[in-house]
């Protein structure tokens, strides 16, 4: 895991507890490199790659520094620190890529957040001033924090609720800034500000052609994979690994063979998983001019890599759908396709055991080594295509936004591809009107209504609506308002839910006006997908690889942002943007089918994982930790695990959270050792080798 960390201090000369001025020294974090010292240090911690961190400079009080992929040179670089100088943040966002940038004009610090969340950054009150980092649990063993039970409950209650989330972490004591703002640090006294142009609350913002939006969002993705193209090629240490190649093995080529010593291939490569965002990200990759391959590469293909899930039987022909559009799409001379086939040893929810600890707890922890194997077979640096269907698609409370807009005529289509989605019934001919009520109804629902009824939901245990088969006219309908108990709410203890009630009255009551309800809702997925890619991210790690997921970088975002609603709600919008852009990058030969989703797939995986290991998920939850923190009852999870193996309609997402959350907390507890050393280090005695304690939420 890499991370930044520093603070700004109150103290401008040395105090008389601290004559020497040497007090901030003793506390270091471990393996870091330092970048700039006191009174406001900062320090890039973990495997980062030297093109990874960049400094520029104007005077010795004024700098910049970027961590992470920039696609800006160094002249734009200061360019952005003199425009941030007079408080201009939003140059700091304005280039490609994916990063974090920290600029200090004397004792004044701005750390900037991303727009999507997957690059957060994280605060607390430390020492008389401020200390901030971009990982939440730093920050915990450096103010010894005890774990914020209520925060845990509200993440597995509505977990893409913002309400209930608030600021907080699993850490009581460190704050999250929200997407979109900036940390500002005066002599140790924090702000956050936004950097996102404001806008009105009463009428939509004017929106572009759709031509045009579509030709942004091209010219955002080329520019974004571009950048990743740009950065130095980057080779596996040997030496950094358990041992070297060992030579010929029968049987073994030399991609298996380093696969199975845990390495990545040099160069870069991408997900092919025959469905459209990873496609159109491999063929971007693929195309654009530069050199996709190993070190120094001349013409050196773009590895493309496919996982073949052999031990799923319900969806085979889907499953077999898509690995044939793998294969038509890996037919571009310019790709090298590797197909990486598993049994059930690769199932969702095997080999729990050996997975690390991740900064935050989420649903990924529970499918974590069945993607490290596909990563496993990929490059140092590998695309995937996460976020791209809550960047491009339409968020079903949007219907509602065209309805505020008087733009009847645009539900036509997508409210009639609802009635088809589930196939011909005798209640078919309803769907129309059922969703056209239910849209109008969210429209002209005042905010602090909807989500106070969100709250009397949770207190009364009204779960029986809430879509569990999947049906894509019941998730649609359950979606259609501002706020909604998630998959796991209806197995958590009345006090719990009571606690997450009241975070949900309280954010109903104190918020004013926050805009249209399509536009808030999708902002949340993205901000909750960004966070599982994060999780995912540290979860499947391989060492000296590096993901990129260019749809969550914030010129895509912005890009994605700008796409009218009349385009967003059609059938198949997603598909068809992405064909318009690989078309503008002179792609235009793809396979049929291409597009389609990956839903059941995904379900039946999850379902076959979960009857594979459901004696071992049962054994988990014997004396669970959740229940210790008053949060679930272990006799009702256990009841659930089991009827929802013997094929019972139970939300598996809401299981998959319970199972990754207490998978998080057992491994927390289970952790040894601080992320600091020096004199005065903490001992980190809270959130690590102690018992979690059973909560009181009132």
């Amino acid at each position: 895991m890499r991370w930044l960390v520093g603070w700004s201090s109150a103290a401008t000369r040395p105090s008389a507890a601290d004559p020497d001025g040497v007090g901030s020294r003793t506390v270091l974090p471990v393996g870091a490199q330092i970048l700039w010292g006191d009174p406001d240090p900062l320090w890039a911690v973990g495997d980062w790659r030297p093109d990874e961190v960049r400094v520029v400079q104007a005077d010795p009080e004024t700098r910049l520094a970027v961590f992470g992929i920039c696609g800006a040179t160094d002249d734009q670089l200061r360019v952005g620190l003199y425009a941030a100088r007079g408080g201009a943040l939003r140059h700091l966002t304005a280039w490609s890529g994916s990063y974090t940038a920290v600029v200090q004009v004397g004792r004044r610090i701005t750390v900037t957040g991303d727009l999507a969340g997957a690059r957060p950054v994280f605060h607390t009150p430390w020492a008389g001033g401020t200390a901030y980092a971009t990982a939440a649990l730093p920050l915990a063993d450096l103010i010894e924090a005890s774990l914020d039970i209520g925060h845990l409950a509200a993440l597995l209650a509505c977990p893409d609720a913002p309400e209930a989330l608030g600021a907080g972490t699993p850490y009581e004591g460190v704050r999250r800034i929200p997407p979109g703002h900036a940390l500002v640090l005066r002599g140790g006294a924090s702000e956050i500000t936004s950097y996102e142009p404001t806008t009105s609350l009463a009428v939509a913002a004017p929106q572009l052609p759709p031509e045009q939006a579509v030709d942004a969002v091209r010219d955002a993705l080329v520019e974004a994979v571009r950048a990743r193209l740009a950065v130095p090629r980057h080779a596996p240490d040997p030496d950094g690994l358990d041992g070297l190649d060992p030579g010929p093995v029968p049987g073994m080529g030399p991609a298996e063979r380093r696969a199975a010593r845990g390495a990545p291939a040099p160069g870069v490569g991408a997900d092919l998983s025959g469905g459209s965002a990873s496609g159109t990200l491999a063929l971007l990759a693929a195309g654009l001019p530069g050199r996709p391959g190993r070190l120094n590469g001349h013409g050196e293909r773009l590895l493309a890599v496919t996982f073949n899930d052999r031990a799923t039987n319900g969806a085979r022909a889907h499953h077999d759908a898509e690995l044939e559009r793998a294969r038509s799409i890996a037919d571009n001379p310019r790709l090298h396709h590797v197909v990486v086939a598993a049994g059930e040893e690769a199932l969702p929810y095997a080999d729990l055991e050996s997975g690390p600890l991740t900064d935050e707890p989420g649903p990924s922890l529970t499918v974590a080594g069945r993607h490290r194997r596909r990563l496993l077979a990929g490059s140092a640096d590998h695309f995937v295509g996460h976020g791209a269907r809550q960047v491009l698609d339409a968020h079903p409370a949007r219907l509602a936004d065209l309805l505020m807009d008087r733009r009847r005529r645009h539900l036509l289509r997508p409210v009639t591809a609802l009635a088809k989605a589930d196939g011909p019934s005798a209640q078919s001919v309803l769907v129309p009107f059922t969703v056209y009520r239910a849209a109008r109804r969210l429209a002209r629902t005042p905010y602090p209504e909807g989500i106070t009824e969100a709250a009397r939901r949770l207190l009364e245990r009204q779960f029986a609506d809430e879509p569990v088969t999947g049906g894509a006219v019941d998730a649609s309908l359950a979606a259609l308002t501002w706020c909604r108990p998630g998959p796991a709410a209806r197995w958590l203890t009345g006090e719990a839910l009571a606690e997450v009630s009241v975070r949900l009255s309280e954010a109903a009551s104190r918020t004013a006006a926050v805009g249209r309800p399509g536009e808030r809702r999708a902002r949340a997925a993205l901000a909750r997908q960004a966070a599982d890619h994060r999780v995912f991210e540290q979860a499947a790690e391989v060492r000296s690889q590096r993901l990129h997921a260019p749809f969550l970088d914030n010129q895509v975002v912005l890009a994605c942002r700008a796409l009218p609603d009349t385009l967003r709600v059609q059938p198949g919008a997603r598909a068809a943007v992405l064909r318009s852009v690989l078309a503008g990058a002179g792609v235009r030969d793809l396979p049929p089918g291409w597009g389609a989703t990956s839903h059941v797939t995904h379900a039946a995986a999850v379902r076959a994982g979960l009857r594979g290991a459901v004696g071992d998920l049962v054994q988990l939850f014997d004396a669970p930790l959740l229940a210790d923190a008053g949060l679930i009852e272990a006799r009702v999870v256990r009841t659930a695990l089991r009827a929802a193996a013997e094929g019972a309609a139970l939300p598996l997402d809401g299981l998959a959270e319970l199972v990754a959350t207490e998978l998080w907390l057992r491994r927390l507890v289970a952790r040894r050792g601080s992320c600091w050393t020096g004199a005065e280090a903490p001992r980190q005695k809270a959130v690590a080798g102690g018992v979690v304690p059973r909560a009181r939420l009132s």
